[in-house]
């Protein structure tokens, strides 16, 4: 008997290629803002007084400007060693976003809710200190994730030269 089973069809998930965008992330971005933007502010100007219809035209033709610029933007030209800092800023942010809504929240209680036990406020709002502490040890994967990637010296030459 044989029980070694034969494939007959082609393996087919050997040569899959995926579609390649069209466009580029950040023209996207501008375009689809623009489209959301430019009726919403035409809206509003005719509603507003006239200061604050003019700054809103200001801001408008700012954002114009910005994302114009945004989207000029080669993403593939960016290498790993650029992003590091702004990987490393996003960690902190959200370290110290976590640990100042628990201050927050503990100054909340407190001033709110001085009746309550410790136990009682933990109790209480769990949740809260649930969703700040994560946020706060998702900030330090973050960092940690930073601090054990390799760099190489040929990327920091690089990014010294220019």
């Amino acid at each position: 008997m044989d029980f070694e089973s034969k494939a007959t069809a082609p393996n087919s998930t050997d040569n899959i290629e995926f579609a390649q965008p069209a466009r580029k992330p950040l023209k996207l971005l501008r375009n689809t803002e623009a489209l959301l933007r430019r009726p919403t502010v035409a809206t509003l100007v005719p509603i507003l007084p006239s200061k604050l219809s003019n700054k809103l035209q200001v801001a408008s033709n700012v954002a114009d400007e910005t994302l114009q610029e945004l989207a000029e933007i080669d993403l593939e030209q960016i290498s790993d060693f650029e992003l590091q800092s702004a990987r490393i800023r996003v960690g902190l942010s959200f370290i110290g976003f976590g640990a100042l809504m628990i201050l927050m929240l503990l100054l909340y209680l407190n001033t709110l809710h001085p009746e309550l036990s410790t136990v009682e406020q933990i109790r209480s709002f769990w949740y809260q200190y649930v969703w700040f502490v994560c946020l706060g040890v998702a900030g330090l994967f973050v960092l940690g994730r930073e601090a054990m990637r390799p760099t190489s010296n040929q990327q920091k030459l690089k990014f010294k030269k220019r």
